[in-house]
């Protein structure tokens, strides 16, 4: 197994073991919500230590349903990851783009590049000299 495969498969076992373990030994049983957001831990903590504390703002939309609300940021988290994965995509194909265009200036053609066309004036394979333009 190679270097990277070792790394690779260690990452993966780590992100499993930090998904699992809160599950196996029961982290959160004693609470009504074992899972709840950091916004409704925060709340509640500042709640218990200053009751008649009011917000300063309000949501702009309160979903329904815990369910529905969990859906929202799933919704959210798989845009963002697309976003993410498109701009990476993005340069990666850039920069791909741009090593062949400097392969190609420097007369370095790579195998893949398709042969000469005969029917294209000024192609090599028609015997003309490229240095030379046509009258």
């Amino acid at each position: 197994m190679s270097r990277n495969a070792r790394i690779n498969t260690l990452l993966l076992l780590a992100v499993a073991a930090l998904a699992v373990l809160p599950l196996v030994l029961g982290l959160g049983d004693h609470k009504e919500e074992p899972f709840a957001g950091a916004d409704g831990e925060a709340e509640a903590a500042i709640t218990e230590l200053e009751p008649d504390y009011e917000p300063w703002f309000t949501p702009l939309y309160e979903p329904p349903s815990g369910e529905v609300e969990s859906a929202l940021f799933s919704l959210q988290a798989a845009l963002g990851a697309g976003v993410l994965a498109y701009y990476f995509g993005l340069r990666k194909g850039r920069r791909q783009g741009e090593e062949r265009a400097a392969a190609e200036r420097a007369g370095d053609g790579t195998p893949d590049d398709p042969a000469p066309d005969p029917s294209i004036p000024g192609s090599r394979s028609e015997g003309t000299d490229p240095t030379t333009t046509a009258p």
